[in-house]
């Protein structure tokens, strides 16, 4: 025990650079970083349109909901297909009245020409009444079936499954035919940036973007860039796992690798602060001495947390690490 104490008032008593490490000082290869805001936006955003017109009797959601596809959102209603619906019926009612005439008379006739009384032409002309009114019987229900699929085409569906992002209608309404009723934002979210041009050659696909969301600091993939600059930007989307999809049109600040540069980087731990002063110490030929220096960003290198030193320090100093 005694000899444990001695080892650790030895170590506490020897000066810090004994105990810590050196650094000898290059230029490393740095990534220049641009910090821009990104938009958080769905990948496809889809207008549920009304394909009747009418009066708009139901809406069955609000922005923020989530919908499946197919799923009934609200219903438009035309007054004036009962109508229809009803003269057809009456016209139907005819029709079929007088095809049981028709039907009575050609049986007459048969009758009759089998005894001789009538002609054949008259029994043809007979006969072909019977198939115009069946052919205007089979029309007419045609006509009827058309007008019942508009009153079920009242019904308006979400397109895909999603989230409601906006709503530009209200119950009671007057839509007309493809007038959107609701906008339906689904198919996954991503990131989509836009860059000034400038900066264009030194986007890659597949470089690491640095993102920093409401829940913290992120990392996302530059999955696409597209060949369209507009208004002196290339747009570009970023893939990011587990990204927030609370808000669609959320901005983001994104901080993109646009350059790569030679620099001077000391690791954290050789940083001394004293009175709001940095100091680095160095290891020369006779003893360690401290240099005032002046510091730029922080960056991580190799998994290493680095400093970039600006003035105070040239390539080949011996820094001593290991600071507390």
């Amino acid at each position: 025990m005694r000899t444990l104490i001695s080892v650790l008032a030895l170590a506490i008593s020897l000066p810090l650079a004994v105990l810590a490490e050196d650094y000898t000082l290059a230029p490393i290869s740095v990534t220049e970083w641009k910090a821009v805001y990104g938009r958080i936006e769905a990948r496809s955003r889809i207008p549920s349109r009304a394909r009747l017109g009418g009066t708009l009797v139901s809406l069955n959601v609000s922005e923020g909901d989530v919908v499946s596809a197919g799923q009934v959102l609200a219903r438009v209603v035309d007054a004036k297909i009962d109508y229809q619906l009803a003269a057809i019926d009456a016209q139907m009612q005819a029709l079929s009245a007088q095809l049981d005439n028709a039907r009575t008379e050609l049986t007459r006739g048969e009758d009759l020409l089998s005894r001789g009384v009538t002609t054949a032409q008259r029994l043809d002309a007979l006969r072909t009444q019977v198939d115009v009114l069946t052919g205007q019987i089979a029309a007419v229900s045609a006509d009827r079936k058309v007008v019942e699929q508009q009153a079920l085409e009242g019904s308006v569906l979400a397109p895909i499954a999603g989230r409601v992002l906006t709503v530009p209608v209200a119950a009671g309404a007057v839509v007309l035919p493809g007038e959107a009723v609701a906008t339906i934002g689904g198919g996954g979210i991503f990131l989509r940036i836009a860059v000034p041009e400038r900066h264009a050659a030194f986007l890659q696909e597949g470089a690491v973007i640095e993102i920093e969301t409401a829940t913290g600091p992120a990392q996302g993939t530059l999955a696409r860039i597209y060949p369209l600059i507009e208004n002196g930007r290339v747009v570009a989307d970023v893939e990011v796992p587990d990204l927030p999809e609370s808000f669609i049109d959320a901005r983001v600040l994104v901080r993109l690798p646009v350059d790569t540069r030679f620099a001077l980087m000391v690791p954290e731990t050789a940083i001394i602060t004293r009175t709001g002063i940095d100091f680095v110490e160095v290891a020369e030929a006779n003893e360690p001495v401290l240099r005032t220096v002046l510091l730029g960003q922080r960056q991580t290198v190799d998994g290493a947390a680095m400093i970039e030193v600006l003035s105070g320090l040239v390539a080949g100093d011996r820094v001593v690490t290991g600071h507390e």
